[in-house]
């Protein structure tokens, strides 16, 4: 791995597809500086539709935006 690290060695694509699996991510959140974009997005969506709820409906949303990433977590 020191070698790939400091260009001392080309790494192949087996081995870059077996890092993507040992961490457990695609070989695009590799290649690409997006996760953090499509996080973004996916954040400033869900504030505007907060925005535009009632106190009692953006609680209601909260508890069942847990209660999905407690499921995700749960079978992943």
């Amino acid at each position: 791995m020191s070698h790939i690290e400091t260009a001392n060695t080309k790494l192949s694509l087996s081995v870059f597809v077996e890092i993507a699996n040992a961490l457990e991510v695609t070989t695009d959140d590799l290649l690409f500086d997006t996760p953090n974009d499509n996080i973004s997005s996916a954040s400033s969506e869900i504030i505007d539709i907060l925005n535009r709820c009632s106190s009692r409906e953006a609680k209601v949303i909260t508890h069942i935006v847990k209660a999905a990433k407690e499921a995700l977590d749960m079978y992943s």
